[in-house]
Parts: structure tokens; sequence; C-alpha cells
């Protein structure tokens, strides 16, 4: 009974640091979920025609943002369901688990001769994305020298889907850096003392115990001889 019961006491003090650790654990910041340079920046879509509106939906991999990565991809855009060739079609993007939203861009009839280009602005510090810009220009025309077949088929009124260009360019922001630096070095230096501060409890609890179990086992001994020499008087 005795020993159940110290294995008990024993326990208490074990679940409490556990706990505490698990707490501490829970105070960092989440590094897992960091970019690094080469990661594809998830990307979703959703595109409006009159007062009609597709659901949101992913843009495939080869088509989105690569974390610190500048490029472009050509998007294609699919044909709206009624559309008669007059109006303007507008897109915009959520990018990032963030969800960083780029608002409405018109992209097909926006009363311009020139083929639209999409240039996105992505800021970011270390594995961090810190926001994203995005407006309509024209498209080059050094691309457009190389690539004729773009305008060809972006003014062909049968030809789908369109295919606009997306250039992303990547922005660090050093200060942010240095702030998020120092930052992580105070998380980690409380959880440290945090982690340290705990344990020293546990090992005090511990060594407590032990000495009080130490002490009555010894008792209990000293208790248990002198009843035996009384019985051989």
């Amino acid at each position: 009974m005795k020993q159940v019961m110290a294995g008990m006491v024993t326990q208490a003090p074990l679940k409490s640091l556990i706990q505490a650790l698990l707490l501490i654990s829970l105070s960092f910041p989440p590094l897992s979920s960091a970019y690094r340079p080469g990661d594809i920046v998830a990307m979703s879509k959703m595109g409006q025609y009159h007062s009609s509106r597709t659901t949101w939906h992913d843009v495939i991999g080869k088509h989105c943002p690569i974390f610190a990565v500048n490029r472009e991809v050509l998007i294609p855009i699919a044909k709206p369901v009624g559309y008669t060739g007059t109006d303007p079609y507008k897109i915009k993007f959520q990018v990032g688990s963030e969800k960083y939203l780029i608002h409405w861009l018109l992209v097909i009839n926006r009363k311009s001769s020139e083929v639209p280009m999409i240039d996105v602005n992505l800021r970011y510090s270390g594995g961090d994305l810190l926001g994203v810009t995005a407006q309509v220009v024209d498209m080059p025309l050094s691309y457009l020298n190389t690539h004729p077949e773009i305008r060809k088929q972006f003014w062909d009124p049968q030809h789908w889907p369109k295919h606009v260009l997306v250039r992303y360019t990547w922005y660090a922001t050093k200060e942010q850096s240095e702030i998020d630096v120092s930052s992580g070095f105070y998380v980690l230096f409380g959880s440290a003392l945090t982690f340290s501060f705990v344990l020293s409890i546990y090992v005090l609890q511990s060594s407590r115990e032990k000495l009080a179990r130490f002490v009555r086992e010894t008792v209990v001994e000293s208790s248990s001889n002198v009843g035996e020499f009384g019985k051989v008087e």
C-alpha cells in the first residue's frame, strides 16, 4: 500500500512537469510553417463577370509564386459563363496560408488595346510572407515580340482560355528581419528560463519526496528493531 501511494506521489509532479513542458512548446513560434526559398506559395483565384462570381479554387503549383524567386508565368483564364465579348471580366487572388487578398483586377475588356499583365509584388522577411500587392499593366513589348502568339490568341474572340502573364517580384524587408531575430532570441531565452524553473521545482519536489520516504522507512525499521529487542529480553 505504501509503495502504491509513493508511486502516485512520484507521478504527480511528473505529470505537472509534462503539462508545463507542453505549455512551453506551444509558446514557441510556429517555425515549421515558415517558408524556405523555392517553396511553392499556395494561391487561389476567383472570377467575376457581370454580377456572377465563381467560387475560390486553387491555382496549380506551376502558376503559383515560388518563395523568394522572381519569375513570370502564364495563367489561363477560362471563358466566363454567359460571356458576350463586351463586358469586363475581373479576377482576384488569395496568396499564402496567410490568405493575403489581391482585390479585383480587370483583365478582359479593360478599354485598352494592349495585352494585360498582372504585376505582383511580394514582401518577405526570413521565412515569413509579410504582404502582397498587385496591379494590371500593359504586357512589355519585349515579351510580346518573343511570344507573338500571346497577342494573337488574346484578341481572338474564339480562342479560350485566354492567357495572362503574371510577374512575381519579391522584396526582402531587412529591418523586419532584424526585429524578428531579436524577438526570437527573447522568446527562446524566456522559454529556456521557464523550462529551467519548472525543472528545478520538479527536482526539488522529487528530492523532498525521496528524503521523506527515506525518513519514514528509517523510522519504520527503527520501530521494528525496537520491537524485536523487546521480544528478546
